[in-house]
């Protein structure tokens, strides 16, 4: 194969994983359904199978083998969490995992593929909606400390206290005195989570998605009746907004990433890779007994970005382009 062919095949790939596999087949599948009058489910797909030529049916193939072998990549680290769930469970530890990042980065999507076959008694996912008039009132960061875990539990964070950092002061949701504030006092605050003798395990992860990808994932959310309620008002000014969610990115890891709390980039334009990645951050920031010698756990360097390397990319990148493109 010529180097121009590859090139173009490995490009191709790419966009397919981005896409997702259902969607390659729902995109084919579309195309011949209007030749279709049969009503019941296996009279069309016996109809289509008919008609799909074969390239088509090519696509199919390889984006089900392609939804399968994912999933069966994940396999061995979910049951890896497992160990890691009986591991703080027996040790008495707990584990706070923030995710955060922009809207529509794939944070839930790996929540979800992170906790499928995890012990539910023994974990939480958290996600809290707007402060009542009475949290207003109180310390920001207090209404998720009161959801953090006991013993033995892991709690994830989807989305943390770090709204304050990011969407609060670009929406308007925060005066610049609440946030400037924020800033100057969570280091310490999390300072004081983790300093209990190693009982408190606290993963900082942002999820970041290129401002096309993002696009694209608004138009399917708008399009799909089964994702319209994932279209928030935020989501929909978060185009619009880009550049100033990308200063206050900067600021957060300027200001946030330290050695003790480290934050962790996720690059999740690919959904899959952005999942096992994740699972490898998770499975690797804790010692367990049982820990499998064959599978890989050394994360792909350009999945995960340590947050002060994203900070000088950043850098490099206003320097180059007069703005930061993360």
């Amino acid at each position: 194969m010529k180097p121009d062919e590859q090139k173009k095949n490995k490009k191709k790939d790419s966009q397919r994983r981005v896409a997702g596999s259902t969607a390659q087949i729902r995109d084919v599948v579309k195309k011949v359904e209007s030749k279709i009058k049969s009503t019941t489910p296996d009279k069309r797909i016996r109809k289509i199978l008919k008609v799909l030529n074969k390239r088509d049916k090519e696509e199919i193939v390889q984006a089900v083998l392609e939804k399968y072998y994912n999933s069966e990549e994940l396999k061995p680290y979910q049951a890896e969490l497992i160990k890691l769930q009986r591991h703080l469970e027996k040790t008495k530890k707990k584990m706070v995992i923030l995710f955060d990042g922009r809207d529509a980065s794939g944070k839930g999507g790996t929540i979800r593929r992170i906790t499928r076959y995890m012990n539910e008694k023994k974990y939480r996912v958290v996600a809290l909606g707007k402060p009542s008039d009475h949290q207003k009132t109180e310390l920001h960061i207090k209404r998720y400390v009161e959801q953090f875990p006991h013993a033995g539990e892991i709690v994830l964070f989807d989305r943390s206290w770090y709204n304050r950092a990011m969407v609060e002061p670009v929406m308007g949701f925060c005066t610049a005195a609440q946030y400037r504030r924020f800033m100057k006092k969570v280091v310490t605050y999390e300072n004081n989570f983790i300093e209990d003798g190693g009982r408190t395990i606290l993963l900082k992860l942002y999820f970041s998605v290129t401002k096309e990808e993002q696009a694209r994932r608004f138009k399917r959310r708008k399009n799909d009746p089964l994702r319209q309620w994932k279209l928030s008002e935020v989501d929909l000014q978060a185009q619009e907004v880009w550049d100033d969610f990308t200063e206050k990115k900067y600021i957060l890891l300027k200001k946030t990433h330290t050695k003790k709390v480290p934050w962790h980039i996720i690059r999740s334009d690919d959904k899959h890779l952005a999942r096992r990645e994740t699972m490898k951050v998770i499975l690797n920031s804790v010692r367990y007994k049982g820990r499998s010698r064959k599978l890989n756990f050394t994360t792909d360097p350009d999945i995960v970005v340590p947050g002060n390397k994203e900070l000088k990319l950043m850098e490099k990148q206003v320097k180059k382009y007069g703005k930061s493109l993360a």
